[in-house]
């Protein structure tokens, strides 16, 4: 019985993440699915509405899940590889990813809406967890709410032009634009400053951030002369 509605909810997400909602109807999911549509409504009394949500939400727990890192290591490699794990979930279930976030259809409600924005929170959530912030500043937040919208609809386009560059140089590219966004951030704001100041010095060479920093030589020698 599981395995049955799982498969539905898989034909669902495929469907509903190539076309409109509501040019999807029942009878496509049945035949997607290779069922009747009485089966469908067996599993889904409440009809395609409550299809879509069902379908919404297996792929927000999923995508959920692959925030979740243990404690070990530097803030940027943690933060690495859940990245991996989250452009892994684009790769394999682009349809469902893509479903999820296009939103703006008539079957979206605030049920749909809170369900997504629920993904979105607990990004945030884990992320202060692992810079170790448990009341950071307002403008600290918007800069990491930014973030997570930019890293939403980068992946939308990578899966738009053929899943283009490979998911590892997307994976350091955002962790790059993560690193900076923090540095520009506190560079402004001086309380941004002091919370950030830990989670830079937990930071080392071989991390991400110390990376990005060694490839920063270059361009701070060049505009040296602006100082």
């Amino acid at each position: 019985m599981a395995q049955r509605r799982e498969q539905l909810l898989d034909a669902a997400l495929d469907l509903f993440g190539r076309h409109a909602p509501e040019d999807v109807s029942l009878d496509d999911v049945a035949a997607a699915a290779g069922v009747s549509r009485p089966l469908v409504y067996r599993y889904f009394p409440g009809g395609k509405q409550q299809l879509y949500e069902a379908a919404l939400r297996t792929a927000a727990d999923d995508l959920s899940g692959r925030f979740l890192e243990p404690a070990t290591g530097t803030p940027t490699q943690r933060l690495s590889n859940a990245l991996d794990r989250y452009l892994a979930f684009v790769d394999e279930r682009d349809a469902g990813y893509a479903a999820l976030l296009r939103g703006g259809y008539v079957t979206e409600t605030s049920r749909t809406t809170a369900i997504v924005d629920g993904v979105r929170r607990g990004a945030l959530e884990q992320i202060l967890a692992h810079l170790a912030l448990p009341e950071p500043s307002p403008r600290l937040v918007l800069a990491l709410r930014s973030w997570i919208a930019s890293v939403e609809m980068v992946s939308l386009a990578w899966l738009d032009q053929g899943k283009q560059p490979p998911a590892d140089e997307l994976r350091s590219w955002l962790v790059d634009h993560f690193v900076g966004l923090l540095v520009v951030t506190a560079a402004g704001d001086a309380t941004v400053a002091a919370q950030l100041r830990p989670v830079f010095a937990a930071e080392n060479r071989a991390s991400p951030a110390g990376s990005l920093a060694r490839r920063l030589d270059g361009i701070s020698a060049a505009v040296a002369h602006l100082r």
